[in-house]
């Protein structure tokens, strides 16, 4: 063992993160128990299946990861990332892929269930990370640099649009086009991706009408309350009811079957009306914490894989974390993403916390 690898793990960090995920547990227990005692008589059955299924796997995988060498992702990048599509691909094929509110995003064998979609996010970082740092000054070359990293990014794009996950692309394309700036791009290149990816969006409201709906319902948000306009106005009234410290933990009266989801995409308004602006501002100032460090880790890393890995992963979280905050506030369209750590979602924890293994194991080797 080197004198680097002796080092410990980032501990703030590694606090924040737990910080985080004390703080979804504690909500998805209290936001879950209307919807889980209707449909499945126990009211913490959200609360128990994120435990098991979810956390605790999660923190053995990040124990395990944080104690490999980041370096070795570096090999297993590509056929990582091939797996990750393939998975995209066998969301659409029946008996396999599983069709939910009209969308292909998970895959279902037997008891076994996840959603691709997450694994893309992590193997996509890595992919990029090594493929950028194995192309070093050709990466501000037109022809060498954009044009293959664009047709990486469409390929993926492409099956996303198809399922549709229209939140999961927008996070996607921001990844990729941190990545790629630190990696050295020219801002030219990384406007033209910006103006494209602004282009792309229209064209993909214009052509499905539940998305020009969303778009209205943004500009107009008293439009339709009982229809198009039913969950964003929900959220709104749970936010606004919180006030600054909220009506108490475990008081929430938009949980009990009139905001959708409340213990998935729409916790964040839950959290605001039982909460208030404070507990809010607790979940920010953790998410704040968490980015601070990971980027003073990408700073310092031995490597330029490790700094493009840290810096996609942090990338992850926080636009993740904005896309679900924005959207429940009607600072942006409505899109379903989880918030990070904190929505019900076993999948998403779980890979989000071996992003995080391999973000501790490079602060244990960051030259700091």
């Amino acid at each position: 063992m080197t004198k680097g690898d002796a080092k410990k793990a980032d501990a703030i960090l590694l606090y924040s993160v737990f910080g985080l995920i004390i703080f979804g547990l504690i909500m998805i227990a209290s936001a879950g128990v209307g919807y889980s005692l209707t449909h499945f008589g126990d009211e913490y059955y959200f609360l128990k299946r994120q435990l098991l299924f979810g956390v605790l796997q999660g923190l053995l995988i990040m124990s395990i990861v944080k104690n490999i060498d980041y370096r070795i992702w570096r090999k297993l990048s590509f056929p990582f990332f091939v797996a990750s599509i393939i998975f995209l691909i066998l969301v659409f094929i029946p008996g396999i892929g599983s069709k939910i509110y009209g969308a292909n995003r998970w895959i279902q064998l037997g008891f076994f269930s996840f959603q691709p979609a997450e694994m893309l996010k992590i193997s996509l970082i890595l992919y990029l990370a090594a493929w950028l740092e194995s192309r070093q000054e050709r990466i501000k070359d037109f022809y060498e640099g954009l044009v293959p990293f664009l047709m990486i990014v469409a390929l993926v794009s492409f099956l996303l649009v198809k399922q549709p996950d229209i939140g999961t692309l927008g996070i996607i394309i921001f990844i990729a086009m941190s990545i790629f700036f630190v990696s050295g791009a020219k801002i030219s290149h990384i406007l033209l991706m910006g103006g494209a990816g602004v282009m792309l969006l229209f064209a993909l409201i214009k052509l499905e009408s539940y998305r020009m709906d969303r778009f209205l319902v943004f500009l107009h948000p008293e439009l339709d309350p009982r229809g198009i306009g039913y969950q964003i106005n929900q959220a709104l009234l749970a936010i606004g009811s919180g006030g600054i410290f909220g009506v108490g933990l475990g008081h929430s009266m938009q949980k009990f079957n009139y905001l959708p989801e409340p213990a998935g995409d729409s916790i964040f308004a839950i959290i605001g009306e039982e909460l208030g602006i404070f507990g809010e501002f607790i979940l920010i100032v953790l998410f704040v914490i968490l980015a601070m460090r990971g980027l003073r880790i990408a700073k310092h890393a031995p490597d330029i894989f490790g700094r493009l890995t840290a810096v996609g992963i942090v990338s992850w979280i926080m636009f993740q974390a904005f896309i679900n905050i924005a959207a429940i506030s009607s600072l942006i369209p409505l899109t379903g993403v989880p918030l990070p750590f904190i929505s019900y979602g076993g999948t998403s924890v779980v890979f989000l916390l071996t992003g995080i293994g391999i973000l501790l194991n490079i602060s244990k080797q960051a030259k700091i």
